[in-house]
């Protein structure tokens, strides 16, 4: 079929391969966000932040991990709220996020809910977390499970998030952290180093790209915002036929 008559065709045009390609990429070190969700004085949901941040340093990352500590529940206040600007402002800052809860009733935790609810999906025309880049962990008291890495991508998905493949499951967390809340070697560790090199590999590629990458039809057709580099094209067109009239 060549005839799409639901389609305006001016808001749908070729994937234009230039803007794929970075000519100056950013050179500042990837800007990674690390949530937890546990309030425990021995968090291990917490410990394994800690130690991704330790990672992420090491691959050349910037860090900072968000204390959810006298966080209001979504709604209970305006967003006016110190911790809820606190959270936006880090959001807004990262080029990455890493979420991290303990498996609670076979889900999420509420303390990690809570902070994704406080950041909206859309403040105006920004949409806060679109195309930034997203690894989802988990700690579990029992044996492993995935129900929390799930949850978590569910909702990188509904954030508009590039939620990387890789994941991490830590069960019988409570065995793998030493006495100095440093984690034992394990293949779980290891995991935790596959996840966290991934995420930086997926933050440099999609970084300088992710405003075209999820630069979308339905929300020009919205908006009614021509492609700029059709504008152009066109703009240029028009000005030859004037020339040549």
């Amino acid at each position: 079929m060549t005839e799409f008559p639901a389609l305006q065709p001016e808001f749908l045009v070729p994937v234009d391969r230039e803007r794929l390609e970075v000519s100056a990429p950013s050179t500042h070190p990837p800007r990674i966000l690390l949530l937890y969700g546990s309030l425990r004085a021995r968090s291990f949901s917490r410990l394994l932040v800690e130690e991704a941040a330790r990672i992420l340093q090491r691959l050349g990352c910037e860090t900072r991990i968000f204390d959810p500590r006298d966080l209001p529940l979504p709604d209970a206040t305006g967003p006016d709220h110190p911790k809820v600007q606190e959270l936006r402002a880090l959001s807004q800052w990262s080029e990455g996020q890493v979420w991290c809860s303990p498996e609670r009733h076979g889900a999420i935790s509420g303390v990690i809910k809570a902070q994704i609810d406080w950041i909206p999906l859309e403040i105006g025309s920004v949409r806060p977390t679109q195309g930034k880049t997203l690894a989802v962990m988990q700690v579990s008291g029992g044996s492993q499970s995935f129900n929390a890495v799930n949850t978590l991508r569910l909702l990188g998905r509904w954030m508009r998030m590039i939620t990387i493949p890789n994941q991490s499951s830590v069960a019988m967390a409570y065995k793998e952290f030493d006495d100095h809340d440093r984690m034992r070697p394990s293949s779980y560790y290891e995991r935790v180093v596959d996840v966290m090199e991934e995420l930086v590999k997926f933050t440099l590629l999609t970084r300088d790209r992710a405003d075209y990458l999820v630069d979308r039809y339905s929300e020009r057709k919205a908006s009614g915002r021509i492609p700029e580099h059709v504008e152009l094209g066109a703009a240029a067109m028009s000005h030859e036929a004037e020339t040549t009239a």
